[in-house]
């Protein structure tokens, strides 16, 4: 249970926590973004923009996987930005790929959010290998960085003509 507060409103709390990492609400999930996105095009970059919708989503999955061993690794070291968090321009995914990012995804964060459900998971409490990081504060960057980097997607897949 969170230092300071009553079983009632660190399970509110949680609860929230949890529909914001994982229901669409004021944004869509991945796996809305997924359904009918026109795979034939994931290596291809539009117009002006700098990446393509492999490159946002292998950002996106290593990005949470980061975040995951930072809350739970004590051997946790942090990789070079922004080199080791973007895949080089040069690589091509595969649909085997792409479908594999999508999947480490989904289970990083059933991972996290087993962390965020035990009860031992003191929200206000700073993570082990924090400074003055929280847990709260990790799910929060977590929601916020994947609401962020799944509204690109999805405007690639309107861009690419995988409709809305």
């Amino acid at each position: 249970m969170t230092t300071g507060m009553n079983e009632t409103a660190d399970a509110a709390l949680r609860a929230h926590v949890r529909v914001l990492l994982t229901a669409r609400q004021a944004h869509v999930t991945l796996d809305d973004m997924l359904e009918g996105f026109p795979l034939e095009r994931i290596n291809e970059r539009v117009e002006t923009l700098p990446y393509s919708a492999w490159e946002v989503l292998s950002h996106l999955r290593f990005t949470q996987r980061d975040i995951l061993n930072f809350v739970r690794d004590a051997e946790y070291s942090e990789p070079d930005w922004p080199a080791d968090y973007w895949p080089g321009k040069e690589k091509a995914a595969t649909l085997e790929e792409w479908q594999a990012e999508a999947q480490a995804f989904r289970d990083d964060l059933a991972a996290l959010l087993g962390l965020l459900d035990d009860p031992q998971t003191d929200l206000l409490a700073t993570v082990p290998n924090g400074e003055d990081q929280t847990w709260l504060r990790e799910f929060l960057l977590v929601a916020d960085h994947n609401a962020y980097h799944v509204g690109q997607l999805m405007l690639l897949k309107r861009l690419l003509g995988g409709g809305a």
